[in-house]
């Protein structure tokens, strides 16, 4: 995958139903450097000239990731999502990653599907969170920080 392929692949990505693109970070320029700083993992499948399938993969240092998976509603069954998730896990594991993780959406049915079907397992055991990095949550986040530190004083 390449910055060049955005325009069709984010097309792709509106098609996929229980999928999550955020504008917070998935527009061309944040899309451009998760593909700058993980030149080689990520993917994206072809066929009759149209992209139908991708991955953005990247790694921590320490283990994999991977966002976006999907495939064309006409072209699943075809092993397309299998050889792009090989494709990536090869690739992490010529970085010296020996772990990757995903995350899907409990609404997205065919997603959940298809990591049962090809043996990943559910984690159960933690909770993910979030926190936005924009000015108005970060000067909140330091200054309830600083005066939780003042009254613990």
């Amino acid at each position: 995958m390449t910055a060049e392929d955005f325009d069709e692949t984010h097309a792709l990505w509106m098609t996929i139903q229980g999928f999550g693109i955020r504008s917070l970070d998935d527009a061309r320029e944040d899309v451009t450097r998760f593909i700058d700083r993980n030149p080689t993992t990520s993917v994206v499948a072809v066929y009759d000239g149209r992209i139908v399938g991708s991955i953005l993969c990247g790694n921590d240092g320490r283990q994999g990731s991977l966002y976006h998976v999907c495939v064309a509603r006409d072209m699943r069954r075809m092993g397309i999502g299998t050889q792009m998730v090989g494709y990536c896990m090869k690739k992490l594991r010529e970085l010296g990653i020996n772990k990757v993780t995903l995350v899907a959406f409990k609404s997205n049915d065919g997603g959940n599907a298809f990591w049962r079907q090809i043996g990943w397992k559910r984690r159960e055991d933690y909770n993910n969170y979030e926190f936005v990095l924009n000015e108005k949550n970060i000067t909140r986040f330091i200054g309830d920080m600083r005066d939780a530190a003042l009254s613990q004083s």
